[in-house]
């Protein structure tokens, strides 16, 4: 049981990882001499020096994982692969990638007699333990070339994973799944945020959290992290209060626009997302200066 995997960063480095100790035979290649270098010794892992060598060395009709980032990295690797493969070849997008451009990319490989699978990946980097979460889209019987290594790297061989639906469904899934994420961890955030404002009441937040991960309806893998965060440092010491998008909460909202359905916690997630990343100052000097205007208030100068 052979595959390839393009894109050794953590969490495709882990996936390779699992499947190899699992037993499948993983050819692996990215581009950062280091990434290859660290995944050099595993047992039934196998480095090439680029993408020919990695789909000269697959026998048969071959499966290759791609682990990149959505946009010019997925369709650099893309492009590039494309040539090199052949008919019943199977590639796996494990990416983020908007699921418009997985459903293009599934037309243009079934085309030219290949077969494309849309792989929503979730498990970060606790999958190499743990297990992913995959969602996939596309044919039935693409789906069906992946499936054994769909297995091995799912929590078990008979859960974790879903054929969601045809090509672009799994990308879907997994971009629904990231704005539910984005919505569930600002709540978190604001919750925890209003128990460290009643200093008076001399939470041990750490100790709360704890308590809730037992018994309580708020309970998931989002709080145990929290509870980990807030045991190891309750006041997050040199952390800067900036969060990061990586997109998908963006195409989510922008879908529940389109399909004209309501889903106002996950867009104000967002919104406070690009507020901590310092896209509303202007509108908040604006509103100080207002307020001085109208009501000679004292403004805080920078």
């Amino acid at each position: 049981m052979d595959i390839g995997v393009v894109g050794l960063g953590r969490m495709g480095a882990n996936m390779a990882r699992r499947m190899a100790r699992a037993g499948a035979r993983v050819v692996a290649f990215d581009l950062d001499a280091a990434a290859r270098g660290a995944l050099a010794g595993e047992r039934n892992l196998q480095i090439a020096e680029g993408l020919a060598a990695l789909a000269a060395s697959l026998p048969g009709e071959r499966v290759i994982l791609t682990m990149l980032p959505a946009g010019p990295a997925t369709a650099g690797a893309l492009a590039e692969l494309l040539p090199l493969l052949s008919t019943g070849d199977t590639l796996v997008d494990g990416g983020n990638a908007y699921y418009r451009d997985s459903m293009a990319r599934a037309l243009e490989m079934s085309q030219r007699g290949m077969r494309y699978v849309d792989a929503g990946v979730s498990g970060g980097v606790h999958g190499l333990a743990g297990g992913y979460c995959l969602m996939l889209g596309g044919t039935p019987k693409s789906v069906e070339r992946f499936e054994p290594f769909a297995r091995l790297l799912a929590p078990a061989p008979d859960r974790g994973w879903l054929h969601c639906g045809p090509s672009g469904a799994g990308h879907f899934a997994k971009m629904i799944h990231n704005g539910i994420e984005y919505g569930m961890m600002q709540a978190y955030a604001e919750g925890f945020a209003l128990l460290a404002a009643r200093k008076d009441l001399e939470f041990d937040l750490g100790r709360l959290a704890e308590t809730w991960r037992h018994g309580s309806v708020v309970r998931s893998w989002l709080l145990d992290l929290s509870a980990e965060v807030l045991k190891e440092d309750e006041d997050m010491a040199g952390v800067a209060p900036v969060v990061a998008d990586s997109g998908e909460g963006r195409w989510t909202a922008l879908e529940a626009v389109a399909l004209g359905v309501p889903a106002p916690v996950i867009t104000m997630a967002l919104m406070a997302r690009f507020s901590s990343q310092g896209k509303s100052d202007y509108s908040r000097k604006l509103l100080a200066m207002m307020r001085t205007k109208f009501g000679g208030h004292a403004i805080t100068k920078a």
